[in-house]
């Protein structure tokens, strides 16, 4: 695609955001039901699409993590249909008065939100992203630009066809949401340049090359994490059943996602416990661990973890554990090596749990509870478009709260000002 024919979706897409403004509750919810219903009906092309995408990956021998992340079945085609269904219940965020009051002059101010306006998603392997993206963002009453990574792209257009019916269905704009039909870095460019002035925001999904790229390069502003070094501290204080439970969902469950727990700090009281029962659970299931020198003495599997694993996002099955001393240990280490994305706290002590939840400024924060909660879905957000770690605006899961901005509407009755 060239410059023109992007900058020709970049208006179209904001024609389609004017209508979105004032589309009704009800029509938003012919779309939910319409894409569930054109999803479900037409899955065996989608996945025939994502079988294309996976023989390819394979062809260029992207490992398991990576084909893991783009793979589709029918439940996780399932579950992109619970996401939106999850999504049509929630309340229509736009046109809500978020605070009103009333002014000594008389004036009556409310703040009222609205939509962001056109949101430009750059994103990689993980094709469902097209599907929570449009829906989240027709929900909030914005259009959307998807550009997909080109391993994913045929299982994305896939989805975005049956989205862009679903809009047709419900008699809303279809260049609502739109896909960009290629694989080009210079497309990446002229939407980190906003499109001729018709991007709002940019959310940038995928890994920390991806995310360091837009955000020394856009011209718009960004929502985004660099990486999810997520960390774990096991109190001394800790229950052994869920420090063994918690770990290994934080670890295995999906080891290729920003939420997968990435190092484990062990209290130096509970080495030889639960830090060898979790240590041989771990190697057990076929992850990798890498330790400290404390923690070699542990196992004689561990292998002997460099300076640089306390600061590597591994998205696959490798972990690295530390011997700390205390609380305060583990948190000046998540301070040095953390990127503010998910942290959590094994331990039954409410003094440790509130100095953990106080002293800790990620985005989320846990309390002996699996990091992989870190998802929109799980939070009850209908799902996400991303995990923000910035301190502006949106931060931790981009639902659809954090998909509005907000006016002001003033109303007097002839007030001037003196």
């Amino acid at each position: 695609m060239n410059k023109t024919q992007l900058e020709q979706m970049g208006a179209c897409a904001v024609n389609a955001a004017k209508s979105l403004q004032t589309a009704t509750a009800q029509q938003k919810n012919i779309f939910f039901e319409e894409a569930i219903k054109l999803i479900q009906k037409n899955t065996n092309e989608i996945l025939d699409a994502n079988l294309q995408d996976i023989n390819d990956a394979h062809s260029k021998n992207k490992d398991d993590a990576f084909i893991d992340r783009l793979r589709l079945d029918n439940a996780r085609i399932d579950g992109i249909c619970d996401a939106l269904n999850e999504i049509q219940t929630f309340p229509d965020p736009v046109g809500k008065t978020l605070a009103s009051w009333k002014r000594p002059n008389g004036l009556q101010i409310d703040r009222v939100s609205t939509p962001l306006g056109v949101i430009g998603i750059i994103f990689e392997s993980r094709p469902n992203v097209a599907s929570d993206a449009s829906a989240l963002c027709i929900k909030s009453g914005n259009a959307v630009i998807l550009r997909s990574g080109s391993d994913g792209l045929r299982t994305s257009k896939a989805i975005v066809l049956q989205i862009q019916n679903a809009l047709k269905n419900a008699e809303l704009p279809k260049f609502a949401v739109q896909i960009v039909d290629s694989t080009e870095r210079a497309a990446v460019d002229l939407m980190l340049g906003g499109l001729g002035n018709t991007i709002d925001v940019i959310v940038p999904r995928g890994g920390k090359s991806l995310v360091e790229a837009v955000e020394r390069s856009a011209k718009v502003p960004v929502f985004g994490h660099l990486e999810g070094i997520c960390h774990i501290f096991i109190d001394k204080q800790a229950s052994h059943d869920i420090a063994i439970n918690v770990c290994m969902n934080s670890k295995m469950r999906r080891p290729g996602i920003c939420g997968a727990v990435e190092t484990l700090l062990l209290h130096e009281n509970i080495k030889e416990s639960i830090g060898k029962a979790v240590i041989e659970e771990l190697l057990q299931a076929g992850c990798e661990v890498r330790g400290c020198e404390q923690t070699l003495e542990l196992s004689k599997d561990v292998k002997s973890a460099s300076d640089d694993d306390w600061s590597t996002e591994y998205l696959a099955p490798i972990i690295s554990i530390k011997i700390v001393k205390d609380l305060d240990e583990a948190i000046k280490h998540i301070r040095e090596f953390g990127t503010g994305h998910t942290e959590s706290i094994i331990s039954s002590d409410k003094a440790a749990q509130d100095q953990f939840t106080n002293e800790i400024d990620s985005a989320i924060v846990m309390v002996n509870s699996s990091t992989q909660f870190a998802d929109g879905g799980e939070f009850g957000l209908g799902g996400e478009i991303g995990i923000a770690t910035g301190k502006f605006h949106a931060r931790g899961p981009v639902g659809v709260e954090q998909l509005t901005s907000f006016k002001y509407l003033v109303r007097g009755d002839g007030q001037v000002r003196k």
